[in-house]
């Protein structure tokens, strides 16, 4: 299960959610259900991806547009911003921010390490 927030709320998404999400997030210009119904490995019935569509709608994650007798769904935001609130919503629980960071840094890849001292550095290096 992920976790992450929207619109001020802690927002956990199951395993349909999330793989609703990364359809959506492959399709940026967005989806009809039955496409998106069609599209996902499990092959859930249109009104099993309606209810899904729905509360990520109610958790902030998913706009729908009405085009003709159907609506068009989308991610309201990138999965790279997803992402980011969903490490920023783990730190805010972390009883110890800093043991937290040491040990999420001790076990990264030298490439990850680079892009966090590029962000870092972008700041202004405090992270202030």
């Amino acid at each position: 299960m992920s976790r992450t927030r929207a619109r001020g709320a802690t927002v956990q998404l199951g395993n349909l959610e999330r793989s609703v999400m990364e359809a959506l997030w492959k399709h940026p210009g967005g989806m009809f259900a039955h496409v998106l119904a069609a599209e996902l490995p499990s092959r859930p019935a249109i009104t099993t991806v309606l209810t899904v569509l729905m509360r990520l709608s109610n958790k902030g994650m998913v706009s729908r547009e009405r085009i003709g007798r159907a609506h068009l769904y989308r991610a309201t935001a990138d999965k790279d911003a997803f992402v980011a609130e969903a490490m920023r919503a783990a730190l805010d629980e972390a009883g110890d921010v800093a043991a937290a960071v040491q040990r999420f840094v001790g076990t990264v890849t030298p490439e990850v390490a680079a892009a966090l001292r590029a962000a870092l550095g972008e700041r202004g290096g405090s992270g202030r």
